[in-house]
Formats: structure tokens, C-alpha cells, sequence
């Protein structure tokens, strides 16, 4: 997979906080994905690894995480011609059903310090994995701290730790929040 060419936008170093979801091979697909988004910029921080049930629908349980890839793509460019680039490569098929299970998802929460993703203060799938990261994050109405609605999203019946997946050999650190 090769880069997309640069006349396509202005190179600049973006902060973007990405999603990573699976609920197919995610022990094998997780990491792939990380190492392929490695391609097109630098992961300098991953999460733990969480696991949920499915949202929506019945089938096996997702593997959730976030990383912070650093990039010069802007976030419009990096979702379209990076991350759904990679999902397809990894066998992802988008149908009418968007709770279907899938290899990989790959979505951005937070671009350069704006929310993309408005539905991660209530999505402990998202909302758990990016307070590691990015616990100050205040919510945009309340100002409450995403670690504190992280904290009332993690309840051990809805997520879980997976420490046992290993996304990459990454030097960032990540916080518990359990």
C-alpha cells in the first residue's frame, strides 16, 4: 500500500486519536492494523486492549483500543484514503448492517484537539481506551473529564482489560483505570 500523493494536502504534523475495533482474529488484527497504520505516520501511544460485547447485534465480542498516530495527513484525507484503505485491505466489507461483525474499524475520535466522534462520551468502547491517553479531555457541554466518564462507563459487566494483546512495541504508556 503506498502513500497517497502529497499535492492532495498541505504536509503538517496532525495529533490524531484512532479507534481500532474487532471482533474477527482481533489478536491477530488489532496489532496488523497498528503495524500498517505505522505506514503512514508514527503510533507514539496505544491503550490497553478492552473487551466488550457486541453493540446492536449478537456474535463474538469485540477487542477495542486507541492509538495516538502522529501524521501529516489532515483528518478528512487520513479517514479516506488511509484508514479506509486499510480496513479493506484487511477484508473489511461495509454493508446496510453497521453492526456487523468485522476484522477491523478503524475510526477517528479526536483530530488535533477536536472531537470527530461525539458519541465516545457514551460509548464505554471508546470512551475507556481514549481517557488512557487522553484523560483531561473535557466534555464539550458538561467539562466534565473523560477519565471521570470513563471511570462511570467501566463497569467489569460491560468491559474488560485484555492485557494479554499486545498491540506493538510502542513507547507510550498507558494508565489504568481499574
Amino acid at each position: 500500500m503506498s502513500n497517497p500523493p502529497s499535492y492532495l494536502w498541505t504536509p503538517r504534523e496532525h495529533c490524531i486519536y484512532i479507534s481500532l475495533g474487532s471482533n474477527i482474529q482481533p489478536g491477530l488484527n488489532l496489532p496488523r492494523s497498528v503495524q500498517m497504520l505505522n505506514k503512514f505516520g508514527l503510533v507514539v501511544e496505544t491503550s490497553t486492549v478492552w473487551e466488550t460485547a457486541p453493540v446492536g447485534t449478537s456474535g463474538p465480542s469485540f477487542l477495542n483500543a486507541v492509538v495516538l498516530l502522529q501524521a501529516n495527513y489532515p483528518p478528512t484525507l487520513l479517514k479516506s484514503l488511509v484508514l479506509r484503505r486499510i480496513e479493506i485491505e484487511m477484508g473489511r466489507i461495509r454493508t446496510f448492517n453497521k453492526y456487523a461483525p468485522r476484522p477491523i474499524d478503524l475510526d477517528i475520535l479526536v483530530a488535533d484537539g477536536e472531537i470527530m466522534e461525539p458519541v465516545l462520551w457514551s460509548r464505554a468502547h471508546l470512551a475507556v481506551p481514549l481517557a488512557e491517553l487522553l484523560p483531561d479531555l473535557p466534555h464539550p457541554e458538561s467539562g466534565k473529564k473523560l477519565d471521570q466518564i470513563a471511570r462511570e462507563l467501566c463497569k467489569p459487566d460491560v468491559i474488560h482489560a485484555r492485557r494479554d494483546i499486545i498491540l506493538g512495541n510502542i513507547n507510550g504508556q498507558s494508565k489504568d483505570l481499574v
